[in-house]
């Protein structure tokens, strides 16, 4: 994906890397429960396999990422608030692990979950 040249040598830094920063720093933001597929075809495929990279879509143009979150929220929690922490959080954490700029971070609720019905 993204190719840097130094005196010592490449870095090569690959998509599935970049999903996997934003997934940890996803789930570490409060009020987010997990990630969830894109679409239903993508949900079944990937029902096996226990993957970082699930309901993650990262692009790169060569000079910036954009990235594609797919989420479930904690019922009760603020939508807006959620994803505006969440968006921080994964924008920081890439950029300081990469280098890298990120241009968009986009996040698409696909659902909320009651964890507690007290």
């Amino acid at each position: 994906m993204s190719e840097t040249n130094n005196p010592l040598g490449n870095i090569y830094i690959s998509q599935r890397a970049i999903a996997t920063i934003a997934y940890q720093a996803a789930l570490d933001t409060y009020g987010l429960v997990g990630l969830t597929a894109k679409n239903l075809a993508i949900g079944i495929a990937q029902a096996l396999v226990k993957d970082p990279t699930l309901g993650i879509d990262v692009h790169y143009d060569g000079q910036k990422i954009k990235i594609d979150l797919y989420v479930v929220m904690e019922y009760g929690t603020r939508i807006k608030s959620v994803a505006a922490s969440v968006s921080d959080a994964v924008r920081y954490q890439i950029e300081k692990a990469t280098g890298i700029p990120v241009s968009e971070v986009n996040i698409h609720v696909r659902g909320l979950r009651v964890s507690n019905p007290d």
